[in-house]
Parts: structure tokens; C-alpha cells; sequence
């Protein structure tokens, strides 16, 4: 069984969030527990114990109205501290927190909060001031300016003295959070995830991808993420280790904040793993021909001596201009939410920058699956957690079936949502993902695509888009995605008769002329020849909106599937 990193709180100890958090706080009362970074300029520095104090601000914010165990918080905020320090107090009055994504809009926050019905809210003044009359007990607001449509209290108002309440114990199996799928079309689909899955989950990641007092872990993901919300906040706030927050989110002061405060962990989505790919070319690019040559070698050399598992020290010192642009520190990437490509992620790897590849859905936590680097394999998503199990259903011919996991990180049910729970999670427990995958001699777990998006072709053989669009990554569009032709149009699903898709977002000038219809399309052919017969493009949709995307980046295919419906475009036709 894999057991805690020495310099970890235990989780195995405690039964809540609030008891480890409230330990962490104190525990690691003189270490940096928070930075915050607006643009290039530090504006916030918090210890441990500063975070406590004001976390304790808080707590006695929501016991003076009533918030008490079983209650409902809901939090819509962007990155921050505070978002970390809100949910320390809703956590330590034993409430249940509501981590809302804050980039969706008003209505469909508004929505979600009527579905969960919360007693109280944290929110900040740039979306407090969009929201109606809402139908909660209490809100705080950061950073409040002038009146809003509900009554509130100015976070920075709150008292900083007082006697805070001694923290409400709850039991392991009793609800941490209700957390919203990102996937969700209509329906809403609030995920109840126990105390018990946190801590399991903690556990077996910590033991994988251990943090210390000295790490710095970067949050760009929203912390309503999943994966953030545990490798930025819950992860490294158990082990003592700093959160640096920064208010802008481009590229260029990504990396400058990664060199000044010399970030060693990162959680983020495939979009951004392409961005940092970029930057290494253009800085290759600066450099004479020999010179990139040498690095190609170096690479080589790095990723022959670092086979069996990483060894940051050695490939820093073998390829440390390109370590310097990243802080020279950074230890690990957690990279999840959506396809990794394989080519990116082993380039990554070659220059000692390890990008580990997971698989998760809201429903399961965090994630079932992942890569521990020993050794890296950039083809697969990876072996199943400790205390997760991962099966195939139904696997055919090819070894593909839907894959279904079980395990003590699974949620509880949907809320108010007996039917759903009941489809989704089988009588023995286990959770029906709708994803396709295969699992592989060493129990590396392989996806596909999803069920719905599948096409078998005349002769049988099955198809997965998703699988297919890395082929297409290299064209000159803003975004791609492939559909079957029975995803996007049900009235044309016939058995044998479906074909592939790609949906294409023209890119925008920005001072340079963008390619044309007809030089995408003469890219997109060519690209198409090279792909066996079946898995050939043979419709292409142009479109002028920005597809619908999750926190994670990973594309709403349901929701995109439904714009074109009511959008009605031209498909072309491609032989």
C-alpha cells in the first residue's frame, strides 16, 4: 500500500477536509502558504498563519449566520487566495462547498445555485455585480463596490477579531462538495463527493507526486477544477508547500512568473502545454542552426539517461537554457482534461520536463488513472490509482469497450437526481463513464473517444474522431474538432452510412492575413490522403463562433453539436 510522504499531514488520520485543513494551517504556521501576482508585480504575500487568521474571518462570518454542518456554500470566484482561504472556513463550520466555475455566465450560475440551493455565497465584486436577486441567506463579496441586487457583506469589512468557533467534525462518508460536470448540457448534474473520496484521493497522488515545505505549485486552472483543486490547493496546503495565484493569464507572464518565484508543480490543460511549446520554438528558433542541432542531441542524450524515471537535477544541468525559461525549478506538469498529444508530450519529456498524463471525470474525484513516470509513457493515460479499480465493459474484437471505474474516490450520486445516479452508477458500484478505451498488457489504461461520437463502418471497423483531430493539429484555424455526421445531425444516423465531420473555426487576423477557405481546405486534403481510407474526412463545416469550451479547455462537444443545429451551416462535401 503506498504510504504518505514523510513531510505530509497524514490523511489517513482525519475524518474531513476541515480537521486537515485546519491542522495544515497551523502546522505550517511560518511557511508561504500563499502568493499572489498581478502581471509582473507581487501584490499579496500570506503565511500559513496569516491564512489562518483570515480564513478565520470567515468561519465566523458564516457561524454568526447560521452556517453550520450539511449546509450549502457555493463559491464563484476567480483565482485567487481567498477562493482557498473561503472554502478552509466553509470546510471547518462542516458545511458542504459549492465550487461554482466562474467563466460561465450569470443564467447558468444563477441556475446552477437554484438547483443546489446554497445558504450562502463568496463571490467577488465583477460577478457579484452581474447576478440578480438571489435566493441565498448570505454573500460575502471581495472587493465590493457600491450595491448589488442581493444584500452582502464586504469580505474586507469582516471583523479581525473574535473567538472562531472550534471546527464541526463531520464523518468521512458525509458530503465535502457538490461539484457541477463541466460536460453537462441542460440537465444539471451535481456530483456529491464525500469527505472520504478527498482524502483517498489525496493520499494515493501525494504518495505518487510528493510536495514539501519549499515547493511552489503555479494555479492557472480554476479551482472549481478538479485538478486544480487538489494540486492546487488540497495537495499543497497538506504538505506545507506555496500556491502562487496570478491575475493575468497570458503566456508571457505565465512564464515570468514561473522564473521569479521558480514554480516546481503546474496543473494545466493541453491548450497551454501547446502555448509552452511554442515559446521553446521560438527560443530555438533565435538560436544558429548548431545550436538547435545541440539541443536535439541533448535531448536525446536526457531522455536515454532518464528511461526508468525523471531525474530533474541531471536534466537541468544537461538543458538548462531551456529550464531557465520555465524558472529553472519546475519539477512536474499535470496535464489532464482533454487529449495530450503524444508527440508533445514526449518532447516535453526528452527535454526533462515531465508532463504527467491523467484520466478523470468529475464523478470519480480527481482522476483514476495516471502516468507515475516510472517510466513515462507518453501513449496512454496511464495505470489505474491506488484504491481505484478500472475495467473494460464489453470489450470487442479490438479490445475497446466502454470503461467503467470503482474505487472509495467515486461520488455518492447526483444531486436531487435518483434516475441519473441510478444510470449512471451500476448496483455494484460501478461508475458507467460513456468513454471508450482499451487496456494494454502493463494495465495502461488507452482512450478513444466517447460512445456517443463513434462511428462502425461498412466493412466494421470502429472509428473514433477524437482520435483522429492530433492528424489535423498543424492547420492554420483557431480550433478543429471531428464528429461523426450522426452526433451533429441524428436524423442522418444510419447504421453503415455515418462519416466524418471536422468542424473548423477560421483564425483571425491579429496583423497578419489569416489563410483562406481554400488554402484550409487544400491543407486539410492533404493531411487527408495520408490517413487510411476509413478514418478520412469527408465533411467540413466552417464556423465563426468560438467553440464551448469547459474549465478545463476540453470542448462541450454536446453543446457545439446543438449550436449547428440551430445554426443550420453548409457542409461541404469532401471526396
Amino acid at each position: 500500500m503506498a504510504t504518505p510522504h514523510p513531510e505530509m499531514i497524514d490523511p489517513t488520520r482525519y475524518g474531513s477536509l476541515g480537521e486537515l485543513l485546519a491542522d495544515a494551517l497551523v502546522t505550517f504556521k511560518t511557511e508561504t502558504a500563499l502568493i499572489e501576482v498581478d502581471r509582473k508585480k507581487e501584490s499579496r504575500r500570506l503565511t500559513y498563519l496569516d491564512a489562518k487568521r483570515e480564513a478565520d474571518r470567515v468561519t465566523r462570518w458564516l457561524a454568526a449566520r447560521g452556517v453550520g454542518a450539511g449546509d450549502r456554500v457555493a463559491i464563484v470566484m476567480s483565482n485567487q487566495g481567498r477562493w482557498l482561504l473561503a472554502a478552509c472556513a466553509v470546510f471547518a463550520r462542516g458545511a458542504v462547498l459549492v465550487p461554482l466555475d466562474y467563466k460561465l455566465s450569470a443564467d447558468e450560475q444563477e441556475a446552477l445555485m437554484a438547483h443546489c440551493r446554497p445558504k450562502a455565497l463568496v463571490t467577488e465584486h465583477g460577478l457579484a455585480r452581474r447576478f440578480g436577486a438571489l435566493d441565498v441567506e448570505a454573500a460575502l463579496v471581495t472587493e465590493a463596490k457600491g450595491e448589488y441586487a442581493f444584500a452582502h457583506t464586504d469580505w474586507d469589512a469582516l471583523d479581525a477579531d473574535g473567538e472562531t468557533p472550534a471546527p464541526v467534525a463531520r464523518a468521512r462518508e458525509d458530503a465535502a462538495t457538490i461539484v457541477y460536470s463541466s460536460g453537462t448540457g441542460g440537465r444539471p448534474k451535481g456530483c456529491v463527493l464525500s469527505h472520504e473520496a478527498y482524502l483517498e484521493q489525496l493520499k494515493a497522488l501525494m504518495a505518487l507526486f510528493p510536495m514539501r515545505v519549499g515547493h511552489r505549485t503555479f494555479s492557472i486552472l480554476p479551482t472549481n477544477h478538479a485538478i486544480d483543486f487538489m494540486v492546487g490547493f488540497v495537495g499543497p496546503f497538506s504538505c506545507g508547500a506555496t500556491v502562487v495565484h496570478q491575475r493575468s493569464l497570458r503566456p508571457e507572464f505565465l512564464q515570468s512568473t514561473m522564473q521569479s518565484y521558480g514554480v516546481t508543480h503546474m496543473a494545466l490543460v493541453p491548450m497551454v502545454l501547446e502555448a509552452f511549446e511554442r515559446s521553446i520554438e521560438e527560443r530555438l528558433l533565435q538560436q544558429p542552426a548548431w545550436a538547435r542541432r545541440m539541443v536535439g542531441v541533448i535531448g536525446g542524450l536526457n531522455e536515454m539517461l532518464t528511461t526508468k524515471q525523471p531525474n530533474p537535477k541531471l536534466s537541468r544541468a544537461l538543458l538548462s537554457p531551456i529550464h531557465e525559461a520555465f524558472g529553472g525549478e519546475l519539477e512536474v506538469l499535470f496535464c489532464g482534461g482533454a487529449f495530450v498529444d503524444r508527440d508533445r508530450a514526449e518532447l516535453f519529456y526528452r527535454l526533462g520536463l515531465p508532463v504527467v498524463i491523467g484520466y478523470g471525470l468529475t464523478e470519480c474525484c480527481t482522476v483514476a488513472t495516471v502516468n507515475d513516470l516510472k517510466p513515462f509513457r507518453g501513449d496512454s493515460v496511464g495505470r489505474p490509482v491506488p484504491g481505484v479499480q478500472v475495467r473494460i465493459h464489453e470489450p470487442g474484437a479490438d479490445g475497446v469497450g466502454e470503461v467503467w471505474i470503482r474505487g472509495r474516490t467515486l461520488m455518492t450520486g447526483y444531486l436531487d437526481d435518483p434516475e441519473l445516479t441510478a444510470e449512471t452508477i451500476t448496483e455494484d458500484g460501478w461508475l458507467r463513464t460513456g468513454d471508450l478505451g482499451w487496456m494494454d498488457a502493463a494495465h495502461h489504461l488507452h482512450l478513444v473517444g466517447r460512445s456517443k461520437n463513434m462511428i462502425v463502418t461498412e466493412g466494421g471497423k470502429n472509428v473514433y474522431p477524437e482520435d483522429i483531430e492530433g492528424a489535423f493539429e498543424a492547420l492554420p484555424v483557431e480550433e478543429l474538432a471531428v464528429f461523426a455526421s450522426g452526433f451533429l445531425w441524428p436524423e442522418q444516423a444510419r447504421l453503415g452510412h455515418e462519416r466524418l465531420v471536422a468542424v473548423v473555426r477560421r483564425k483571425k487576423g491579429n496583423g497578419t492575413e489569416p489563410a483562406s477557405d481554400g488554402e484550409i481546405r487544400a491543407q486539410l486534403a492533404a493531411k487527408n490522403r495520408r490517413l487510411p481510407e476509413h478514418k478520412r474526412i469527408r465533411g467540413l463545416v466552417f464556423v465563426d463562433e468560438a467553440f464551448p469550451r469547459t474549465a478545463s479547455m476540453k470542448v462541450k462537444r454536446q453543446l457545439l453539436a446543438e449550436s449547428l443545429r440551430a445554426a443550420a451551416p453548409e457542409e461541404e462535401r469532401l471526396s
